[in-house]
């Protein structure tokens, strides 16, 4: 499965606490370990709901994927959930799971691959040692890699079939250039069809190591006998060398003009989206922090961004993102718009960019109310110990565990200065890729060019 993740709230459900006191209960909420090996082990109780989820995450992704391993972190996930040396028969995997009464799935993102075992809190034990048998001793059968090579190519062509996946790709390979790969988790048709056992082998030994790997455990559970178990089950597993000391990952080379992509597929409205190379959060931390707080500002109904561009009427809808990654996240802007109203709606959004930045108009009672929504307010993600365990797992593969701790608190120290900053050290005047999805016919009654939509954007 392929999920993204577009910025960054972390609560715990029920914590509410005033601002800057955040990160105290935190750390005491969240207990940690780390094996001798590396591994990284996280424990959070919740003994309301006699259920636990356990969760396996590496450090892997697309971000790691040259052009010849595209989209092959993604078919990993799925054979991590195939024969072992433990169940070495096909389907003894899923009968195991059925027998412990899992829930399983995994996902693939560009900076993190998560698997993950809901299960009754007696099988909690148990389902460790499941999860450690796929982590450690995976067979990458041919026959099983050739059937989830026809799962994932299915994966690929339900993609396909959406209008919205032909703009996200076409903008993709705009904004990412030669790094295009280390942003595509769904892959590449071609490089799919030709995996090899070998390749999968490869991924495993290089990422799938202890040092790179943390196993988060949430829920009806208690810390110590976690702990326990991990170092027995293992605690034996061999560290490997830094895979991104050995082989680091290529900068993501900038994007040095705008770029314009226009996409026709049998659609009503016209989507347009806006698209720029944010910060990254190895690089500009305090910038991924205003980034969230000044795309909740600007999102805000009633916000004189969303009454000037849809209120007014020009836009039929406008949204504001930040996608949070160590290796460069994209700022995105955009919505739906009538044919007839495209080129007056760029404009207004253009006019608009350029007010955004000037005094007054983020105001410090917007910044203060939106941080406080995204600070106190309790996301459904987290309501249960599932949720919670998939924000930790995430935050631990891209930003690290410090950040996450500190998040809340940062978001408390935002004022209108430092989004006006980070909106002109990324937005105004930068080069951007403008993406038009709309109908043949509507593109030909416009006479709509890639040339002109380079054009625009604030000086």
């Amino acid at each position: 499965m392929l999920r993204t993740m577009a910025g960054a709230a972390v609560l715990l459900t029920g914590l509410v606490l005033p601002l800057g006191a955040q990160r105290a209960e935190l750390e005491r909420r969240i207990r940690r370990d780390t094996l001798p090996n590396g591994l990284e082990v996280i424990v959070v109780e919740n003994h309301g709901v006699p259920i636990a989820t356990l969760e396996v995450d590496a450090r892997n992704g697309s971000f790691t994927q040259s052009p010849t391993y595209e989209g092959l972190s993604h078919l990993y996930e799925h054979m991590f959930f195939k024969a072992n040396a433990t169940y070495p028969q096909p389907e003894q995997f899923v009968a195991r799971a059925s027998e412990l009464g899992a829930v399983f799935n995994g996902t693939t993102r560009e900076e993190q691959v998560n698997y993950y075992l809901t299960v009754p809190s007696d099988s909690t034990m148990p389902a460790m040692a499941f999860l450690a048998s796929a982590l450690r001793n995976p067979l990458f059968r041919s026959d099983e890699l050739e059937r989830e090579r026809a799962v994932v190519i299915g994966e690929y062509d339900r993609n396909e079939s959406d209008p919205f996946y032909a703009l996200n790709t076409a903008m993709g390979r705009a904004l990412w250039g030669s790094a295009w790969s280390r942003k595509n988790p769904l892959g590449e048709r071609a490089v799919i069809l030709k995996t090899t056992p070998e390749q999968m082998r490869t991924i495993q030994r290089k990422y799938y190591v202890p040092n790179n790997t943390a196993l988060i455990v949430t829920g009806d559970v208690t810390a110590d006998s976690i702990f326990a178990a991990a170092r027995r089950l293992l605690g034996d597993w061999p560290r490997a060398a830094d895979p991104f000391t050995t082989d680091p990952i290529p900068p993501v080379p900038p994007l040095t003009g705008n770029k314009a992509v226009i996409v026709e597929q049998p659609v009503n409205a016209v989507l347009v989206l806006l698209q720029w190379q944010g910060p990254g959060a190895h690089a500009d931390v305090p910038a991924t922090y205003a980034a969230d707080v000044f795309s909740d500002v600007l999102n805000q109904p009633g916000s004189r961004f969303q009454r000037r561009l849809v209120d007014s009427g020009l836009w039929q809808t406008m949204q504001v993102n930040y996608y949070t990654l160590n290796q460069v996240g994209p700022i995105t802007i955009g919505g739906a718009v009538a044919p007839g109203k495209l080129r007056e709606a760029i404009a207004a959004l253009d006019r608009e960019l350029l007010e955004v930045v000037k005094p007054g108009y983020i105001t410090a009672d917007a910044v203060d109310g939106v941080k406080r929504q995204r600070i106190v307010g309790t996301m459904e993600s987290l309501e249960r110990a599932s949720g919670f365990a998939h924000q930790l797992g995430f935050w631990w593969a891209v930003t690290g565990m410090e950040y996450f701790y500190g998040y809340n608190d940062a978001m408390a120290r935002q004022t209108p200065d430092d989004l006006r900053r980070y909106a002109s050290r990324y937005i105004l005047g930068k080069p951007r890729v403008t993406g038009v999805l709309l109908s043949p016919d509507a593109r030909r009654a416009l006479k709509l060019t890639e040339s002109e939509l380079t054009t625009g954007g604030t000086p």
